[in-house]
């Protein structure tokens, strides 16, 4: 039997924020000592990790004066040398504090939308020093419990000045960040705006620099609302805009669980993973999830363990997929091809006049069964290691 041992080949990372969590909730106070940033440095690579993303305030304080930040990085970044993790990615926390209780791009406060700015560069400037190329945007607080303020079209134009500015920022600093924009449908606010991965790249061919900006798309984000995460991903991935993405898991209609991948969604996160590699995904995998809150450290480590190891077992899944003899005959025996009617079906006012006269067997393509029945019994008795 393979190890599924993961390496840092995988490009497996974890937030400090995820394997950080102290297990509180809205109803109880933690259930875990904080654990220091070099400290999670170290145990993710001893587990194989390939990174470490972060918030800034994950690192930093909010209230932090410039000797203790230079204290606090220097130490970080000493501890990400001693054991050869990457910072890949970096983001800014814009939802925590008071000032942003109603947005921070998109609040109706001209002094908060710029102090958000000014927090982001600041933000923008730390993940730089550590190594960060992609850049997240999760606007956890870009929402209304209440419309009739009616800032709703207002709210877009902000955000998109705000996008715009910043990816400027990244160009007159040389950053060169490709920027990720992460969708979510609620909570923490009522509706959170661009709540799907398609309204975010509705949203990204109206920026200045659309080529710079990517979509994040979350496993359990997708998932709360009751949608497919694996066609999301396939839509982003169809656009070319699959920068990054967030694994995780969920049970539908619940608050954002962040469990861990494949706990619960087994079917759907083997699509997902066979999407990503036989699509040939070469980003960072991410784990934005965290320990369930009744765990100790060793179940926080036990959670990180479990959720490369899933990844690494659907993957060698798919590859049984892709090889099995009888899988492969119902996918082929699914899929109808016709040389002739494919070759009409590309415009020409010639082809459209041919087809509009094309007689079509219409019980026939009625009664037809495709076998998926079949397929997707096939792919059952893979993931449960009878075939």
């Amino acid at each position: 039997m393979p190890e599924f041992t993961p390496t840092p080949a995988d490009h497996f990372t974890f937030g400090l924020w995820t394997v950080g969590n102290v297990g509180r909730d809205p109803f109880g106070e933690p259930t875990r000592k904080p654990l220091g940033a070099p400290y999670i440095v170290q145990k993710l690579a001893e587990l194989g990790a390939y990174g470490v993303n972060l918030h800034d305030n994950d690192l930093v304080p909010i209230d932090a004066g410039a000797a203790e930040r230079d204290r606090i990085v220097s130490e970080f970044k000493a501890a990400l040398s001693d054991h050869g993790l990457k910072v890949p990615m970096a983001t800014t926390n814009l939802f925590t504090d008071p000032a942003f209780k109603d947005g921070a791009f998109t609040s109706a406060d001209a002094r908060v939308r710029a102090y958000a700015l000014q927090k982001t560069m600041l933000s923008m400037d730390l993940g730089h020093e550590l190594g960060a190329e992609v850049y997240d945007f999760w606007g956890g607080r870009e929402g209304t419990e209440v419309d009739a303020g009616g800032k709703l079209l207002d709210s877009l134009a902000w955000f998109r000045d705000s996008l715009n500015f910043l990816a400027e920022y990244s160009a007159s600093q040389n950053y060169n960040y490709k920027f990720v924009l992460e969708p979510k449908p609620n909570e923490p606010r009522g509706d959170i705006f661009f709540p799907t991965a398609g309204s975010m790249l509705g949203f990204i061919a109206t920026l200045d620099k659309p080529e710079q900006f990517g979509v994040n798309p979350e496993f359990a984000h997708d998932t709360m609302a009751g949608l497919n995460f694996a066609h999301a991903v396939a839509q982003v991935i169809d656009a070319g805009k699959l920068f990054h993405i967030d694994l995780n898991d969920q049970k539908m209609g619940r608050f954002d669980q962040d469990l861990r991948f494949g706990a619960e969604n087994i079917k759907t996160a083997f699509m997902l993973v066979k999407l990503l590699e036989d699509t040939g995904y070469g980003g960072m995998k991410h784990f934005d999830a965290h320990a369930l809150r009744t765990e100790d450290e060793a179940g926080v480590w036990a959670f990180a363990k479990g959720c490369m190891r899933t990844y690494l077992m659907l993957k060698e899944k798919a590859r049984q997929f892709n090889e099995d003899s009888e899988i492969q005959a119902a996918l082929k025996a699914y899929t109808v091809n016709d040389a002739e009617l494919e070759a009409l079906s590309k415009f020409s006012p010639e082809n459209a006049q041919v087809l509009k006269a094309r007689s079509f067997d219409r019980a026939m393509l009625g009664t037809r069964g495709p076998g998926l029945e079949h397929l997707d019994q096939l792919t059952i008795d893979l993931l449960l290691g009878m075939r």
